[in-house]
């Protein structure tokens, strides 16, 4: 190969090195390898200036002593002269210079070998981040270095962009590092048990529960009607323990079709079914070291479970569609508004599932059994939505009255909507009772004209109310009611209520 051609191959073959990673103590030492590969230039180093010194950082040619020796000031010996000009400097015959340092040892006896020693700059724009310099044998004392200097140049600016991209690309990380701790420090005190709004008697029960669970790795179950805030108990868990810089990570098992849910806890394999165009990591995986909360575990497909189970007892699982096992370190909190008792008892939950999820049960009260905690939860979402609209809203005394006989189906999520909704739809600062949505008016005007009517007739008469108001249509009556179809249909099979009554 003639050397025009040599000098190619080498550009070719450094760029190519220098675009696959951007780990620079691998791509600079492959880059010197090459240059001697190439060129039968015997040593290559790239030195990189760092406080005030030039440090050799990658080498070729040179042992790990040799290299660490390889420390110059600025303006001392070539190399310390090269980064501190910003000038190209070849040494035709290094046993003819005095200024020639050697500080690294790895030449013997310079004064009987025709060694050139080539050193150019490393330069982006105008700053000097460091030198490459090689050293060339030659045969002719009148040999000319001005081609290996050229092409020299070229190189030291491809490793000047590099170098450049790699520490931008650190900064960037360590930048997203830094945030991402800063947001986990965050999380930690916005999920503490501490702020979480609830007096009575029997949320504080629930306080004392987390506080005592939160540094073991026992699985918790948490039950209660949806909208409780389970949720937010299992990340007050997490955030309280010594997992809370680990991954929380949730999966409601309810919002994910049967079929696709075994690929969401496990992950799958390249090719494992039509569309699985990659390797992707399942729930449990990307859970490692942390939490994985299983939101409506009651929804659980029977095929499901005993996987579930494996996971809980033996910490291991197979992705879909590969036969490797994979071992996690995984606390697992689930939740679930379903009676899973009964579940079990009809065969629809299994047992031994069952008893592994409910090591440490939770239950989360309903709303209505905390009246005692109504109103600072309404100061709560009132100041919180007030702040994002840029209002000042306040709510009537009749208005909280009405509010706290209300029964909440819907739970803290219902109470948060309707303030949200009071706060933007409401004409004037003060919240009227006629501001309210229809349902909590119906129940509110029952109660008033009933002093002695209990809360289930109240519920029971606000049902009617709605289902008469929307023709007996079960969707519309939920919808003015602020609850699902799902629970008005529960709640008429409950109260026994037909279209004939009044």
């Amino acid at each position: 190969m003639d050397r025009h051609s040599q000098q190619l191959t080498t550009l070719y073959e450094i760029s190519k090195l220098l675009g696959a990673s951007l780990d620079l103590n691998k791509t600079l030492k492959g880059a010197m390898k090459a240059l001697s590969d190439f060129l039968d230039m015997q040593r290559a180093t790239v030195a990189l200036v760092e406080g005030g010194e030039v440090i050799i950082k990658a080498a070729h040619g040179l042992t790990i002593e040799e290299l660490q020796l390889g420390r110059y000031k600025l303006g001392e010996g070539i190399i310390g002269q090269v980064a501190k000009s910003g000038y190209p400097i070849v040494v035709p015959n290094i046993g003819d210079e005095p200024v020639f340092l050697n500080r690294t040892g790895s030449r013997k006896d310079i004064s009987k070998n025709n060694i050139a020693f080539l050193c150019v700059p490393i330069m982006f724009k105008r700053d000097v981040l460091g030198v490459l310099s090689v050293d060339r044998l030659f045969a002719d004392a009148t040999a000319s270095f001005d081609v290996d200097l050229r092409l020299l140049k070229i190189i030291a600016s491809l490793i000047a962009q590099h170098i450049k991209l790699s520490r931008q690309v650190e900064q960037e990380v360590q930048g997203l590092i830094a945030e991402r701790d800063t947001l986990k420090v965050e999380l930690k005190s916005r999920y503490r048990i501490e702020n979480v709004i609830g007096k009575s008697s029997i949320m504080q029960e629930v306080f004392e529960a987390v506080h005592r669970v939160a540094g073991s790795r026992a699985t918790v179950m948490i039950t209660g009607e949806s909208g409780t805030g389970k949720e937010l108990i299992a990340k007050a868990v997490h955030y309280m323990s010594p997992r809370a810089k680990q991954p929380f990570i949730k999966l409601n098992c309810a919002s994910i079709p049967e079929g696709l849910l075994e690929t969401e806890l496990f992950g799958h394999e390249k090719g494992a079914f039509t569309g699985a165009a990659g390797v992707r990591r399942g729930r449990f995986e990307l859970a490692h070291r942390g939490t994985i909360f299983l939101d409506e575990i009651g929804d659980l497909s029977l095929g499901l479970q005993p996987k579930i189970l494996r996971v809980i007892q033996e910490r291991e699982f197979e992705r879909v569609g590969s036969e490797r096992t994979i071992k996690v370190d995984v606390r697992v909190i689930a939740a679930t508004a379903k009676d899973l008792v009964r579940l079990v008892g009809e065969g629809g939950f299994r047992e031994d599932l069952y008893y592994r999820l409910n090591v440490v049960p939770m239950f989360l009260p309903p709303l209505r059994q905390r009246k005692e905690d109504m109103d600072e939860l309404i100061a709560f979402f009132l100041a919180k939505f007030n702040k994002e609209n840029s209002t000042s809203v306040e709510i009537s005394p009749e208005v909280m009255n009405s509010m706290a006989e209300y029964w909440w189906p819907g739970n803290i999520r219902e109470l948060e909507n309707t303030i949200e909704r009071l706060v933007i739809m409401s004409p004037g600062k003060m919240v009227q009772p006629r501001d309210l949505p229809l349902n909590i008016r119906t129940a509110a005007s029952h109660i008033q004209g009933h002093k002695i009517t209990p809360l289930n007739q109240a519920e029971k008469e606000g049902i009617i109310d709605a289902l008469k108001t929307t023709d007996w249509i079960y969707a519309k009556a939920a919808k003015l009611l602020g609850i699902t179809p799902r629970q008005i249909g529960y709640k008429v099979k409950k109260y026994g209520i037909g279209r004939g009554q009044s």
